[in-house]
């Protein structure tokens, strides 16, 4: 009878040996898996995702792609503005609203990766109609895009504006 509880103790010890190298393993493929790292492909969907996002004029869109941390600092003419992600999605909705024949366009370069972020050069093209005058803007902006659900998001920018 002994020796069946010895064995029994055993088979206990084992079988949690087991759980506990299954739960180790499990633990070590959930840390990889979140720890992903930024790629050129993710910040170029990046832009292609806020370029439909902005010409579909979609702030829900819009806000899939701005951190909920992000920080948004503009300059213009010697003014300086920072916005935070809610400051920057009014800012957007209230100018989709008051404006017509809104288009978006974006470019990325100079892109430089470090694990789960990218620093990118972007340019983004905007015009509408408002008030029956065509106006466009040019944003020159270094931005910091960070990953968030395996995809980019803007977390930082610093840009020029101008109005042509």
């Amino acid at each position: 009878m002994k020796r069946l509880r010895g064995k029994g103790l055993l088979a206990l010890l084992v079988k949690s040996a087991s759980v506990a190298a299954v739960m180790t393993v499990a633990t070590t493929v959930s840390i990889s898996a979140q720890a992903a790292t930024m790629t050129e492909a993710l910040v170029q969907n990046y832009a292609a995702a806020m370029k439909s996002a902005a010409n579909s004029q979609n702030v829900n869109q819009v806000a899939r792609l701005v951190s909920d941390d992000a920080l948004i600092s503009m300059s213009r003419k010697g003014k300086s503005t920072s916005l935070d992600k809610d400051a920057y999605l009014k800012l957007l909705q209230n100018s989709w609203n008051n404006t017509s024949n809104y288009r978006y366009d974006i470019s990325v370069d100079n892109i430089v990766i470090t694990g789960d972020q990218a620093k990118a050069n972007v340019t983004t093209n905007e015009s509408w109609v408002k008030d029956g005058r065509n106006v466009s803007f040019v944003t020159t902006s270094r931005v910091t895009l960070t990953l968030s659900t395996g995809n980019a998001v803007l977390l930082r920018a610093v840009s020029q504006v101008t109005i042509n």
